[in-house]
This record gives structure tokens, sequence and C-alpha cells, in this order.
């Protein structure tokens, strides 16, 4: 008792220390500016370190979208996202109190049975072991969250949410998908406008969630892409569309495009990698996204295009959301708005496959 007592007295002050840190940070903009790592063509990303996290870039995410299904076939979608973020605070500084780096997280579960999303957001300072995202391999934690690549090259995590909770492990069943060009990936017209990515699709997901007051059994699977750089958006840009998808044949896909503040498409991408492996890019004026179908929150009043149509050359996708209210308003952590859905996957009217469909800059223009 007095030693659980003494955990949760030290995890308050440690939140209560980086609120007031954090604040400080923010009014004084840094004691000084600090140089961010750049992402150039041609490097070659190198593993396992690359699975880890790499500090010296303004922005990471570890971003993992799914379907589970109970042992009676109810459907669910699951997002879990750890975001680390470089504050450009002065890194000579040698307090551990420094907001050097934050680290954010968000979580949902989408149940078509209630047919709203529920979610949960968390962001801390990273210090003290209580919260970090360790460099030469996946490990990300804030507080009881935690996200972690194992020995055996398996992914395990766990969020403990107060409306909700999910303890998955995520198994992967192929090699590394490296987007762009061996995982340089353009996100506009400028060289510099870019990132570091990789995705691991058709992981096999296995594990339980906790939900409205029950401790469900699920199996199915997931995606996970894994992202850094300092610099993503043009100056023009409001926000993107982009789509991962686990199609049945064993094939995936990805998709996205960055829209103009005129409502234009500023550059697009996508790339279909088959079953036995052979990849297959498409440039910008080869992807097209065609809103089918839109869809306002009663939320925000934010209007979301929820049905697409996909073009990738000369084929065509149509997407449909397991239902409509997958927004996620994570004001509080990252300051955006976004729809966040489990899709189903049709080829005229044939399903092929299921993924998940985000929708940023449909409230307000997106800051990246």
């Amino acid at each position: 008792m007095i030693n659980s007592f003494i955990k949760k007295i030290r995890l308050a002050l440690f939140f209560l220390f980086s609120i007031l840190w954090l604040s400080t940070a923010v009014s004084q903009q840094s004691v000084k500016d600090s140089q961010f790592a750049v992402v150039s063509p041609g490097h070659a990303l190198i593993f396992p370190q690359d699975y880890g996290a790499h500090p010296d870039f303004r922005i990471e995410w570890w971003y993992v979208t799914g379907w589970l299904e109970t042992e009676d076939k109810k459907p669910f979608g699951f997002q879990i996202t750890f975001f680390r973020s470089a504050t450009g605070h002065d890194p000579e500084n040698p307090s551990q109190f420094a907001p050097k780096q934050l680290v954010i997280a968000h979580a949902a579960i989408s149940d078509p049975t209630i047919g709203r999303l529920i979610y949960d957001e968390k962001s801390a300072r990273a210090g003290f072991d209580l919260v970090y995202a360790k460099e030469n391999n996946t490990h990300v934690k804030l507080d009881d969250w935690y996200f972690l690549r194992d020995s055996k090259g398996h992914y395990q995590t766990e969020i403990s949410a107060d409306k909700f909770g999910m303890q998955l492990s995520l198994k992967p069943t192929q090699k590394m998908l490296l987007q762009g060009e061996n995982g340089f990936s353009r996100k506009g017209p400028n060289i510099e406008q870019a990132s570091y990515y990789y995705s691991e699709p058709h992981l096999k997901v296995t594990g339980s969630i906790r939900h409205q007051g029950k401790r469900l059994t699920v199996s199915g699977h997931a995606w996970l892409d894994h992202e850094w750089s300092s610099e993503l958006l043009d100056s023009r840009a409001d926000g993107w569309d982009w789509v991962s998808m686990n199609l049945f044949d064993g094939s995936s896909l990805t998709a996205f495009q960055i829209r103009g503040k005129d409502g234009e498409k500023l550059w697009a991408y996508a790339k279909l990698r088959s079953a036995a492996g052979e990849a297959r890019f498409y440039n910008t004026d080869q992807v097209e996204f065609l809103p089918q179908r839109v869809w306002q929150s009663p939320h925000t009043n934010a209007v979301y295009p929820v049905e697409m149509h996909v073009r990738t050359g000369e084929s065509e996708w149509r997407l449909t959301p397991l239902f409509d209210d997958q927004e996620l308003n994570s004001r509080n952590t990252t300051g955006a708005v976004y729809w966040e859905g489990a899709i189903r996957i049709f080829q005229e009217q044939r399903a092929v496959g299921q993924g998940y469909l985000e929708l940023t800059g449909y409230e307000s223009a997106l800051d990246l």
C-alpha cells in the first residue's frame, strides 16, 4: 500500500512539473534555437536502430491502425499512435526537467454498435523513465501506455484509458515496406518536404480489449507506419487524405494526397505491393481521391468526405466507413481535429480488403 501510494505521488509530481516546464517553454519560446536534422534522398535506413526514436528530428510517430474481431465475430476498429516532438529547447540545458522532447499518445476504438469513436489522449515531456521514446528499437512509453518491439520482432502494446483499454500483440507476417524511394517519402513539390517512412502491413493481432465493462478476447490485422522528419508540409497545404489497405489477397496499398488551400491536389503518392512482394509506385498524376459522400460532425461541424473513390493508375478503389462518427478531437495534445476511421474496400461490388482512412485539415488547416 505504501509503495503504491508513493508511486502515485511521484507520478503526480512528475506531471505537475511537466505542466510547469511546458508553460515556461511556450512563454519563452525556448532559450535558444536548435538545428534539427534534415531528411535527405539517398540515405539508407538501417535496422534495427531505425525502429527506434530519432530525437535529432523535429517530429516522429508510430501509427498503428487495424481491424479486430471478437470470438462472436463482432468487428471493431482500433488506433494507437505515439508521437515524439523535439521542442527546440536549449540542448545544453543540463536539467532533467528541461522539456527537450514531448511524447503524445492517441488511442481509439471504433464500435459500430454504438456508432461513435471512443478515444483518449495523453501528453507529457520526456523524462525520469516515466515518459520516453527510446533509440535503437521501438519502445515508446507515456505513463502506463506503451508500444514496444520485443526480441522476437513482435510488437506489444497496452493502453489503459478510463472508458476502454487494449492489450495487444502484433506479429509481422510480411517483410517491411519502404515507402517512397527506399524510405525517402516526398510530401510536396520541394525536395525538403519529405520524411523517412516505412510501413509494416498485414500485422497479425491477438489480445484483448476492455469495453463497456467487459474484457473481450480479440484477433485481427493491423498496419504500422513509422515516420520521422523535420519539415513536412508546404506552406500552401491545407491538410491530407491518407489510406492504408490490407487487401484480402495479401497485397497492400498506401495512398495519400496533400490538399492545397485552394482545394486542389498539391501532391499525391501511392505504392501497391503484391502478396509476392512486387511493388508498383504511382506518382502525383496517377493518384486521385474522389469524394462520394460527406458527413458533418455534430461535435465540431467539420465536413468530411467519409466515402471516397481512390484511383491509382488504372485501378479504382471504393472506400466505405465502418460508420461515420470516427472523428478524433485532439486539441488538448496535438492541437488538431481529424477523422481516423476503419473502412471497407471494394472494387466494383466485390469486397477486397479492410483498412483505415485519415482525413486532416477539414476542421481547420493543419499546421505541420
